[in-house]
């Protein structure tokens, strides 16, 4: 039985975020959530006595400060971050692609991790007891693909800031992990194709999508080991994918 943890969780309002608050709220957790939608939030929480939540967009710094700041007793206490906050943005090559979505990829998925990340270390070494923080990378970060030149380039740096704050992180007890996804049925391509609904599920149509579950799952996992053990990194897809754009549906 693992002992109740304090865990940050960013973009908590859905995806792969909110299956992270599920799981791990049905283990006893403590769990602080971030989000932008804070509707959904307060009516998880309402339903979940070990969680509570606070405004959280990671595109702006002002509101990570404020964050911080609304949420300093609390964070005290703080062992556990995951960095669940991110989306692309368009399918198209970069030549005809929006310069906005570009931007906001780059905000979100790289500054915005890194400045969360900044913002809790004071909290997570404060105590001197060790922790996690796990990223949320891609498949995308490993396996460039046409069209996703940005998006892969901010999952690649998710990677590589992974692994360096690991040795910076040497010695404190704290485990630094990156967890990179392939296609997971989630509002991730409602996101990416701007609102198009019908376009966006048929991005899983005709295959076995990784479900958000399967991520918490494996978030709680790299949790549960003992603290002299570390998952560094999973890549992790479903059977039917076998690329990063490749999907060859299993005939049993």
């Amino acid at each position: 039985m693992q002992h109740p943890r304090y865990i940050v969780i960013t973009g908590a309002s859905s995806g792969i975020g909110l299956a992270c608050a599920q799981r791990l709220a049905e283990k006893g957790h403590h769990l602080l959530l971030g989000a932008r939608r804070i509707d959904r939030l307060q009516n998880f929480c309402a339903t979940h006595p070990t969680c509570q939540f606070g405004y959280l967009d990671v595109t702006d710094r002002n509101s990570i400060h404020a964050f911080v700041k609304e949420q300093e007793v609390w964070l005290k206490q703080a062992n556990g971050l995951i960095n669940s906050a991110g989306l692309a943005l368009g399918t198209e090559p970069l030549q005809t692609s929006l310069e906005e979505d570009l931007i906001t990829m780059v905000d979100a998925n790289v500054k915005g991790l890194f400045s969360v990340t900044r913002a809790l270390l004071p909290f997570l070494l404060g105590h001197g007891k060790g922790g996690d923080i796990i990223n949320i990378g891609s498949i995308a970060g490993v396996f460039p693909y046409r069209t996703g030149s940005v998006y892969g380039a901010t999952k690649a740096a998710v990677q590589v800031f992974t692994h360096a704050l690991r040795m910076d992180l040497g010695g404190t007890g704290i485990r630094v992990s990156v967890v990179e996804p392939g296609k997971v049925d989630t509002e991730f391509s409602l996101v990416r194709f701007h609102g198009d609904a019908a376009r966006a599920q048929k991005a899983y149509e005709g295959y076995r999508p990784l479900q958000a579950d399967d991520i918490a799952a494996t978030v709680d996992f790299m949790l549960s080991q003992p603290p002299h053990v570390t998952i560094q990194q999973v890549l992790i897809t479903a059977t039917d994918q076998v690329s990063a754009t490749d999907v060859v549906p299993v005939s049993l």
